[in-house]
């Protein structure tokens, strides 16, 4: 029993370095690229352009997640989120379709997308892998086609209000400089809750006898939680307030964290990444739980594709390229094993950031595009090489 108790312990401080590691990681690398930059990454508008940019990987990130911890990727996503964006931007210009309706049925087919993929993986056996590879051609294709190879816009400005509008200002006055009082509040309020959240987690784990991380620990993880939080909301109120497409991440973040951590749907995805035949004989469909784990890839592919058609204020043949890489990375720098059954949301979401940093802040001081393909590959081999090390010392 005392064995047992000091490899949990051992493990479990092993995890908590390792989270913090990937946001000190990331304070650092947007403090180099800062610098390099001559202070042009920390600018208002720059950690605008970053949030909006960086919007629908995080969400393809959220929905990858799931797909990683059962052991295996989506390499579709990125046609899929060209192909419903496509789609979506053709009902609203060329079938006159209101806006919310047009969301709404794009969405459901982002959704049937998703579970025609989970038929061939979860009823046929088919290697996601294979499904996923002949999916990203096909919906490649199908976007150049109904297409024809052209882009689609411009698009309504209540359409492009979803990637690129922001929630309504108060603005207050210092001098010559104003600060949105929303996006404040919002970076204070945010603060507390995730103070509050985090200190009755560990008194609710000390109530059940469970293990608990050092103080220490958990103060220098809240204080660069904290100190990130405040300093986007406040570079966020210095320019246009809070983006609306903000709200959509924060939406996703809350509800997946919850299913994730807190529903017996997301214990069984981690327990079929962890060991699917133990998962199956214990009672878990395993089947199942496979087919809604690529049906809800699909719909979030979908929402990425409005996002991403109302940031452009259009829709291309070429949108989505590359997408499925990003969203992988960010799953695997965020700490989500190779192997599956481990990973967390705010781990991928941090992964994501990154990715968002390193992609932004290269562009910024004038990498070109092959040199940037290049440094993000190197990132994304050294994240899951550490993985693999990690897992061996502790076999």
């Amino acid at each position: 029993m005392e064995t047992k108790a000091v490899i949990k312990n051992r493990t479990g401080v092993q995890i908590n370095l390792k989270q913090y590691g990937m946001m000190i990681a990331l304070v650092v690398i947007f403090v180099i690229f800062t610098m390099l930059s001559l202070g042009k990454n920390a600018s208002a508008m720059n950690i605008n352009n970053l949030v909006m940019q960086n919007s629908y990987v995080v969400i393809l990130a959220v929905g990858m997640l799931l797909c990683i911890i059962t052991g295996n990727v989506d390499l579709s996503v990125g046609s899929v989120v060209a192909f419903t964006g496509a789609a979506c931007a053709i009902f609203v210009l060329d079938y006159g379709m209101p806006i919310f309706p047009a969301f709404l049925l794009i969405l459901v087919g982002g959704l049937i997308v998703g579970m025609w993929q989970g038929v061939f993986i979860a009823k046929l056996h088919v290697p996601p892998f294979i499904v996923t590879l002949a999916n990203m051609l096909i919906f490649r294709g199908l976007t150049m086609s109904i297409l024809k190879g052209q882009t689609k816009g411009p698009l309504p400005d209540a359409y492009t209000q979803v990637g690129a509008g922001y929630l309504p200002t108060f603005y207050i006055h210092f001098g010559n400089s104003k600060l949105d009082l929303v996006a404040v509040l919002a970076g204070i309020i945010g603060s507390l809750l995730i103070i509050y959240g985090e200190f009755r987690g560990i008194a609710n784990k000390k109530k059940y006898n469970f293990q608990t991380p050092p103080l220490w620990q958990t103060t220098v993880k809240l204080v660069i939680i904290v100190a990130i939080l405040n300093f986007f909301t406040l570079k966020l109120a210095a320019y246009n307030g809070l983006p609306f497409v903000l709200t959509i991440m924060l939406a996703l973040i809350l509800i997946y964290t919850f299913i994730c951590s807190k529903m017996v749907v997301g214990r069984q995805i981690y327990a079929v990444g962890g060991n699917a035949k133990a998962a199956k004989l214990s009672g878990i469909k395993t089947d199942k739980v496979m087919f809604w784990v690529y049906a809800n890839m699909g719909m979030l592919c979908a929402l990425a594709g409005i996002v991403l058609s109302a940031r452009n204020a259009s829709a291309t043949p070429k949108a989505g390229d590359g997408f499925e890489l990003d969203a992988i990375a960010s799953c695997y720098i965020g700490g989500a094993s190779a192997y599956g059954g481990t990973g967390t949301i705010i781990g991928s979401v941090v992964g994501a950031l990154i990715m968002g940093v390193l992609n932004n802040g290269m562009s910024l001081i004038g990498w070109s595009v092959d040199m940037q393909k290049v440094v993000k590959g190197l990132v994304l081999l050294g994240a899951v090489t550490v993985d693999l090390i990690s897992k061996q010392k502790n076999k």
